[in-house]
């Protein structure tokens, strides 16, 4: 060994410098993961909101029009039963569909040729339909809503299978993912669903 070699020894200054840069570390990789633990609830947080509270949706198709327009963004509100003239969202067939609801549980519905309505011998009072027409209808007339089911049509009368087609009939509740509460986007079109 050397004796003439002199070991560089840290001075007091050095020292709390490098203290200092690993306190630092240590607080920047805190606030790193806490940062990433708190990104990561928040959208576990919106994710469930979205699936259980209030679903997003994306309309395709125009048998809502002119109420709803394809591509617009909407979200759901499962907070409470749907009623006559609620917009709802449903499963059919695997596929989501949007329609309007018309007739509740013992119901009775009547469609005149011209496409008028009538619930329970009434006529229907349906500013948002786009269209009277009977369109694609194969049940018989008038026609009892079934307990636990909605009778649904879409807007645009003429282009909407809806209830009045034996191949989508009636919607039991628990198939209803909520009443279409709000198009979100595109944002000049944002507001209530009516």
């Amino acid at each position: 060994m050397d004796e003439n070699r002199i070991m560089d020894i840290p001075t007091a200054e050095q020292l709390k410098s490098e203290l200092d840069r690993i306190r630092y570390k240590r607080r920047y990789v805190r606030t790193l993961f806490s940062t990433i633990g708190a990104l990561i609830a928040a959208a576990a947080a919106t994710v469930l909101l979205s699936v259980l509270v209030f679903p997003v949706l994306r309309v395709t198709g125009k048998s809502m029009a002119p109420t709803l327009s394809e591509d617009q963004i909407i979200m759901c509100s499962k907070s409470s039963k749907a009623n006559r003239g609620d917009v709802i969202a449903f499963y059919h067939n695997k596929k989501i569909l949007i329609k309007r609801v018309i007739g509740l549980s013992g119901d009775v519905i009547n469609i005149k040729e011209d496409g008028k309505v009538y619930v329970n011998g009434s006529p229907s009072d349906e500013p948002y339909a786009f269209l009277s027409a009977e369109g694609e209808c194969d049940i018989n007339l008038p026609y009892t809503v079934p307990t636990g089911r909605y009778f649904v049509m879409g807007d645009d009368r003429a282009l909407s299978v809806d209830s009045r087609s034996s191949a989508v009939g009636c919607i039991a509740e628990e198939n209803v993912i909520g009443r279409v509460t709000l198009r979100i986007l595109p944002l000049s079109d944002a507001g209530r669903v009516k």
